[in-house]
């Protein structure tokens, strides 16, 4: 970059978006992209809005489960196990004469909510030292790099069983484990990002002038990072309730007699032969549930990607 170039984007960056001088300490994003047109192209996409529409649905259910349950999830009655459909119970119950339906609504509660620890956890340590890693680079990027190599190098579901055989059973502990293997994934995702929008002119004008890495890193880096970072929250919930599913199959997250989707499973399998249809359920709301999430990330994906080529 030229001396007048410099000068040029420095005049630029230290004026607002009218052309007026903007105020002390203000360094204004350049948005990858504008909230309206990604907007109008996600709801264009009507894969993406079913899938918004099914998981809100199936949110709001799960979420007034206590409200709306015929029965409560722990609520046995012997003497009506493995009934079918009836209509005190609209899916029949289990092997201890638990209310189908009921448990499918409570057990919503606890996969999704366990789904969404997991990536909690997953972008609140991926997402700064995505952001550190690859706005700073040099040794620090060297080694969260290779950490990153190491941790992904290993299945998600094998190095959580492992983190959960050392430390003990139990969802919260499954999740915070799984939370912590798919933090790679997310520093990965945010570091690429932050590679290419530092070699922008803008965020070159803006170290020029002298404006804190900080200052930066929240009012540049972040907002441009944020697309991407997104898109892969989205697949990362699809992927965190599968996982969830799997480590409650197995017995090692939700334990008896809290009620999810995986533990349900768990046991549908032991009358697999004499009643099948105890699996389907729980099985049918998983597939819808994934099913939502990557709908709604494909979306993201299209409307976020149109911008960034357009800007």
């Amino acid at each position: 970059m030229t001396r007048s170039e410099s000068v040029d984007v420095r005049k630029k960056v230290g004026a607002g978006a009218d052309g007026a001088p903007a105020e002390d300490g203000d360094d204004l994003a350049v948005p990858v992209a504008h909230g309206r047109g990604v907007v109008r192209r996600f709801r264009s996409n009507r894969s993406a809005v079913v899938g918004v529409v099914l998981l809100l649905l199936i949110i709001v259910v799960t979420a007034a489960a206590p409200l709306i349950a015929p029965y409560g999830p722990a609520q046995v009655d012997i003497s009506d196990r493995l009934s079918g459909p009836t209509p005190g119970h609209w899916l029949g119950t289990d092997t201890l004469g638990r209310d189908t339906l009921s448990r499918l609504m409570y057990g919503g509660r606890v996969s999704l909510a366990a789904g969404g620890l997991a990536v909690l956890i997953a972008t609140v340590i991926g997402l700064p030292l995505g952001l550190v890693s690859g706005y700073f680079g040099g040794v620090v990027d060297w080694f969260l790099d290779r950490a990153a190599d190491v941790l992904m190098s290993f299945p998600a579901i094998v190095l959580t069983i492992a983190i959960i055989a050392a430390v003990g059973p139990g969802l919260t502990t499954a999740m915070v484990s799984l939370g912590i293997v798919y933090a790679p994934r997310m520093f990965r995702v945010v570091r690429g990002s932050t590679l290419e929008v530092r070699r922008e002119v803008y965020i070159e004008a803006s170290t020029s002038i002298g404006s804190p890495s900080l200052l930066i890193l929240r009012k540049r880096v972040l907002p441009n990072i944020m697309p991407a970072a997104l898109v892969q929250l989205s697949f990362l919930l699809a992927s965190a309730l599968l996982a969830e599913v799997t480590i409650s199959l197995l017995g090692l997250g939700a334990l008896p007699p809290t009620a999810s989707w995986g533990s349900m499973l768990g046991q549908a399998f032991q009358e697999m032969r004499s009643q099948p249809w105890l699996a389907v359920y729980p099985g049918i709301a998983i597939a819808i549930a994934t099913l939502c999430f990557n709908l709604v990330g494909d979306g993201l994906r299209d409307a976020f990607g149109r911008e960034q080529r357009k800007a």
